[in-house]
């Protein structure tokens, strides 16, 4: 923005001297402002048409010190210009207020503080599934890399209130914090939570004794990936193949998927028991689990298990079959 910034400074002396010399020009010789202004243009561009008006001694000095002080800044201006130009920023600037009219139609998307390797796999992850996001990172040099993404993102600090305001906290469904430093992930959701009340925060927890901290400072949910990874690697030694299988069920490029259905809809299906809702006769889909309203969890529910309004289904199958049970319960 240094070259912006010239540009600009640049433009308010060259205005202040052609307003200087039209003056001048008025005082001195008695012209009109036009023919004053006129002078001074094409004095300082060079042009060399002549005299508007034959010049007395007094206005022949002040027309050599008006080239002498208006001409260095005649080209000082157009070397910014040429600078802005071939480095791209005009191009940045009006693009960066484009994503901002894009983030402030934004509603009920995620905002993701952190763009490090955790934070850009959530991030393609969740653009994946068509979930509008909004990237907040402190760091530049990640410009490029959000760009060529496509992801909405603001450059800053996400302790900071005006930052998350920018990326839309107040109409945000959730944030999720994967900053490097445990203390500016507390920070972070304390800072959101005061923010957006109604916010689901899900925060990374590096030290042992953080998590305590990140769920009374508002965090919903908080992740330690050193402990899931620790704990997937052992598990890939005590049960290679339950490891291969959540593999399979949870990947990509397959045609099976274990989904959560919320159960808003369908009233084929509400009140009645499992066995009866016909999810495993005509859309060939296994119920795992069904978490209840109040929070309860049924592991491999019983045929005569009712689903009821409010009820979450975990269930594993066909991406096609699960879109269907999802279309038929919202």
């Amino acid at each position: 923005m240094i070259s912006l910034k010239r540009l600009i400074i640049g433009a308010v002396w060259l205005i202040a001297i052609f307003l200087i010399g039209s003056l001048g020009y008025v005082i001195l010789e008695g012209w009109s402002f036009f023919e004053g202004f006129y002078m001074t243009v094409i004095t300082l561009t060079t042009v060399g048409y002549g005299e508007v008006r034959p010049l007395t001694q007094t206005g022949r000095i002040f027309t050599i010190l008006l080239i002498f002080l208006g001409v260095g800044f005649m080209f000082y201006v157009v070397t910014a210009l040429a600078q802005v130009v071939v480095e791209g920023q005009l191009q940045d600037i009006f693009g960066r207020r484009r994503m901002e009219r894009e983030i402030r139609n934004l509603q009920d998307h995620y905002i993701i503080c952190g763009f490090g390797r955790i934070g850009e796999v959530i991030s393609r992850e969740l653009s994946h599934n068509h979930i509008a996001i909004v990237v907040v990172d402190n760091r530049p040099q990640h410009t490029s890399t959000l760009e060529r993404s496509g992801y909405l993102h603001v450059i800053g600090n996400a302790t900071q209130e005006e930052v998350l305001l920018t990326a839309g906290i107040e109409r945000a469904r959730g944030l999720i914090s994967v900053v490097s430093s445990d203390a500016d992930n507390v920070y972070i959701v304390l800072t959101a939570r005061s923010m957006n009340p109604n916010l689901a925060i899900v925060s990374r927890a590096g030290e042992p004794g953080s998590e305590q901290k990140l769920r009374r400072a508002g965090a919903n949910e908080v992740i330690s990936p050193y402990e899931l990874g620790g704990h997937r690697m052992a598990q890939t030694i005590l049960r290679p193949t339950v490891v291969d299988f959540m593999d399979v069920a949870l990947g990509e490029g397959i045609d099976l998927s274990l989904e959560e259905i919320p159960v808003g809809g369908g009233r084929d299906i509400i009140g009645k028991p499992l066995k009866d809702s016909g999810i495993r006769q005509r859309l060939d889909l296994i119920i795992v689990a069904i978490k209840r309203l109040d929070g309860v969890m049924l592991f491999n529910p019983q045929p005569d298990a009712p689903i009821l309004q409010g009820d979450t289904l975990i269930a594993l199958g066909s991406k096609v079959n699960l879109d269907k049970l999802m279309y038929l319960l919202e």
